[in-house]
């Protein structure tokens, strides 16, 4: 399974990306399913509203819908850590969205992530690993 951020969920919907067609043909080549969180799914639907309207929002749940991307949950007893998370990167700063991604990998193991933030570089999971950015 491969994490994967707002701008690349926006990216693979959104044919006026300069790297729509690259993030598209990775993502065939890759793990078929992509993580996501809720924070990021809203974050990129909020984007693809405002850049595409709906026609953009209706390409992006679909991604849902044909189940290639699956949404992590943050659950209750994962606030405390969350919170440290943004707490912990608050000189980058690290933002809601981006925390539930480290906070998945922290939970499920996953190390591999799409993005187009530079910032996961940077951020360690569990304090100690890094991410493992795959280049497009």
């Amino acid at each position: 399974m491969i994490l994967c951020d707002s701008g690349v969920l926006l990216c693979l919907v959104n044919l006026t990306q300069s790297q729509h067609k690259a993030y598209k043909q990775a993502v065939k080549q890759l793990d078929p399913t992509l993580l996501t969180t809720w924070s990021c799914l809203a974050e990129a639907m909020y984007l693809a509203f405002r850049r595409g309207g709906w026609r953009l929002q209706k390409d992006l749940r679909q991604l849902l819908l044909d189940k290639l991307l699956m949404a992590y949950e943050i659950q209750e007893q994962d606030y405390r850590r969350l919170f440290e998370l943004m707490e912990q990167y608050r000189d980058r700063p690290m933002d809601l969205a981006d925390a539930t991604l480290v906070l998945a990998a922290e939970r499920t193991g996953a190390r591999q992530i799409l993005t187009l933030d530079s910032d996961f570089l940077f951020y360690r999971i569990e304090n100690r690993d890094t991410f493992n950015v795959i280049q497009v």
